[in-house]
C-alpha cells in the first residue's frame, strides 16, 4: 500500500490506497473482458440511465467530492467545487447522449443499396488520468467509454487515489454491473505500463504528461489494433494586443498563469503582449501578482494553493534557475514558502520575468514548467504575436486579449492550437 498525504500539510493522511501489480492488472483487465460480453448487449439507452443514476450521486455528493479534491491535490476549495460541479456537467451530458443517434446513413449510387455507419465497441478500454482534474477528467475517459458500451480498467494518478475511489464507489452504487468498471491504483512502471501493453486492451486513454502520452502512442503504434487518444501538455500563451483592456487582460493573465499554482495543461506559461502597452501592463501585472494569496485550499481566502509534491518544487526551481541563466529580467523572484502556515505544505510564491525581445531557442520560453512561472514577451504587433505563439513544439492552448474583431479572427486561423480562447 502506499499512503496519500496533503500537500498543503503534509502531516494529514488522506488515505491509504493498495499497490497495485502488473497481476492486479491481469485480474481487472479479465473482469473487463467478462463484462463486455453482456454489457456491449443493453441499449445505449439502458446503460446511459445507469450514468445518470451516476450523475444524481455526483449531484448529491458535490460538496464532499471539492473538499476531498482541495485536500488530496492543494486547489483552494472553490476550484475543488468547479471540478466537482464539471464532473457532474460531464455525467449530465453524457447521460444525454444516449438517446442521440449513433450511426448515419450515407447516399449510395445504387439506389437498391443501403450504406450506413453503426458506432460499436471496442472491447476494453484503459483510462489513465491525471492528479489535478482529479473527478472531472476521470469523467471525461470513462463515461463515453462505457456509454458506447465499452468496459474500463481505471488507473487515476498516483498523488490522487482516494479521489479516484470515492469515484468507484459511486460508480458501484449507481449500478454499474461487476466488471464494467474496474480500478487500479500505483505507479507507472508497475501497474501502467503493463496497462498500456496488455495485449486485451483495445483502447488506451490518457490524460497528462507529454513524455508518457508519447510513450503510449509508441505502445500502441507497435499493436495492430490498439487505440490511443492522448491529451498532454502545453506551451500555453495569453496574447495581449495593443487595443486589449488592460484590466481585462491582466486578470486574465493572473487567472491563467496562478489558478491551480500553473498546474493544468492549458495554464498561462507566456504572456506575448505588444511592446505599445507593454510598460503599463507589466506594472501593474506585477503589483497584483505580488498580492496572491498563497495556503491551504480550504481557506476561502486563499488564490493559490501548494505544488502537488515536492518533486513539482525542484522543477519549479529548474525552470526558475533556467530562465535566469538564459537572461531573463526577473520581475518577481518567487520563493518557497516554509515558514508559519506554509511550514508543512508544498508552498511556493509566483515566479514572474521577461525578455526584451522573443528570444529563441531557450529553454525556459519552449518547455512547460507546470507550476506558478510565467513569462512576459514584448512583441510588434500582430503577425509577430501569432510567430512567437507558434514557436513551439506543442501549443495546446492559447488566449487572445483584443477589442478586433478582425484581429482575434487572424489569430483563430493562424496560431496552432487545440483550444483558444477571446477575451477570458
Amino acid at each position: 500500500v502506499f499512503e496519500r498525504v496533503n500537500p498543503a500539510n503534509r502531516n494529514e493522511i488522506i488515505g491509504t490506497a493498495p499497490n497495485s501489480t502488473a497481476q492486479d492488472v491481469n485480474d481487472a483487465v479479465a473482469a473487463a473482458e467478462h463484462a463486455f460480453k453482456t454489457w456491449r448487449e443493453l441499449s445505449w439507452v439502458k446503460r446511459a440511465e445507469i450514468i445518470d443514476n451516476f450523475a444524481q450521486l455526483i449531484k448529491r455528493d458535490v460538496e464532499e467530492i471539492a473538499v476531498l479534491v482541495t485536500r488530496e491535490c492543494g486547489k483552494p476549495i472553490n476550484e475543488g467545487r468547479a471540478d466537482a460541479v464539471e464532473a457532474l456537467h460531464m455525467a449530465q451530458y453524457i447521460a444525454g447522449l444516449g438517446r442521440l443517434p449513433h450511426g448515419y446513413a450515407v447516399s449510395s449510387e445504387i439506389s437498391a443499396k443501403d450504406a450506413y455507419i453503426l458506432r460499436k465497441p471496442k472491447g476494453v478500454v484503459a483510462c489513465i488520468t491525471p492528479w489535478n482534474f482529479p473527478s472531472a477528467i476521470p469523467l471525461w475517459l470513462v463515461l463515453p467509454a462505457v456509454l458506447a458500451g465499452n468496459t474500463v480498467v481505471f488507473k487515476p494518478a498516483e498523488q490522487t487515489p482516494i479521489c479516484g475511489h470515492k469515484l468507484m464507489e459511486l460508480f458501484h452504487e449507481a449500478g454499474f454491473p461487476a466488471g464494467v468498471i474496474n480500478l487500479v491504483h500505483g505507479f507507472g512502471e508497475p501497474v501502467g505500463d503493463p496497462l498500456v501493453k496488455h495485449k486485451a486492451v483495445d483502447a488506451v486513454l490518457f490524460t497528462g504528461s507529454r513524455a508518457v502520452g508519447k510513450y503510449i502512442q509508441q505502445v500502441a503504434a507497435n499493436d495492430l489494433f490498439k487505440f490511443a487518444a492522448t491529451e498532454m501538455g502545453g506551451k500555453n500563451a495569453t496574447i495581449v494586443l495593443e487595443d486589449a483592456d488592460i484590466e481585462l487582460a491582466i486578470n486574465a493573465c493572473v487567472l491563467g498563469a496562478f489558478k491551480t499554482s500553473g498546474q493544468r495543461c492549458v495554464s498561462t506559461s507566456r504572456i506575448i503582449i505588444d511592446k505599445k502597452i507593454e510598460a503599463e501592463f507589466t506594472a501593474r501585472y506585477v503589483e497584483k501578482v505580488k498580492r496572491i494569496r498563497v495556503g491551504d485550499g480550504l481557506n476561502p481566502d486563499v488564490f493559490m494553493g501548494p505544488l502537488i509534491e515536492a518533486g513539482a518544487i525542484d522543477k519549479w526551481q529548474h525552470h526558475n534557475a533556467k530562465a535566469k541563466e538564459e537572461g531573463a529580467q526577473v520581475l518577481v523572484d518567487g520563493q518557497v514558502l516554509t515558514e508559519g502556515e506554509h511550514a508543512n505544505g508544498n508552498f511556493v510564491s509566483p515566479f514572474v520575468y521577461r525578455f526584451d525581445g522573443y528570444k529563441k531557442n531557450t529553454f525556459c520560453l519552449r518547455e512547460e514548467a507546470f507550476s506558478p512561472h510565467v513569462a512576459i514577451i514584448p512583441i510588434d504587433g500582430l503577425e509577430e504575436a501569432v510567430e512567437v505563439y507558434n514557436d513551439t513544439d506543442y501549443g495546446l492552448a492559447m488566449a487572445v486579449i483584443t477589442e478586433d474583431y478582425r484581429k482575434w479572427r487572424y489569430v483563430r486561423d493562424h496560431a496552432d492550437y487545440g483550444l483558444g480562447y477571446v477575451n477570458l
